[in-house]
């Protein structure tokens, strides 16, 4: 009985070493940007989503949000790409998300636009999307 309750309570610590997520932030006027990339054992995966009021040099535009959100595979040290099938259709989303120590940068396809409209892109404009400590 002790060995079962012993091997239970080190798969659930060992299970959760290997677990981590990682939020990250950009705020630039009355635009938000969101990203959670999450890992567990060799498993990526990567949400985003944005909420855009327009700013005052986008007048006349209308406020809008997006989400999108997959499985990443890394393809350098500091860089995952994360592709979405969009439905019904033969595109696919690419998110190229660079990472550094304090932050995140994202580039994404042309075809994400399906997944946010308007003024919202998940592009961060070369401006890096700030860590969550």
């Amino acid at each position: 009985m002790k060995k079962t309750v012993f091997l239970a309570i080190a798969m659930l610590v060992s299970g959760s070493a290997f677990a981590a997520t990682d939020h990250y932030l950009l705020r630039d006027g009355n635009h938000v940007h969101h990203l959670k990339i999450t890992t567990i054992g060799k498993n990526i995966t990567v949400s985003t989503d944005v909420d855009f009021e327009p700013n005052p040099a986008e007048t006349g535009r209308h406020a809008c949000s997006g989400h999108v959100s997959g499985e990443a595979k890394s393809v350098a040290e500091n860089e995952l790409v994360m592709k979405k099938h969009i439905e019904g259709e033969a595109r696919v989303c690419s998110l190229k998300i660079h990472l550094t120590e304090s932050g995140a940068k994202i580039e994404q396809s042309e075809e994400c636009s399906y997944f946010a409209t308007g003024i919202c892109h998940f592009t961060s404009d070369g401006k890096e999307l700030l860590k969550i400590k």
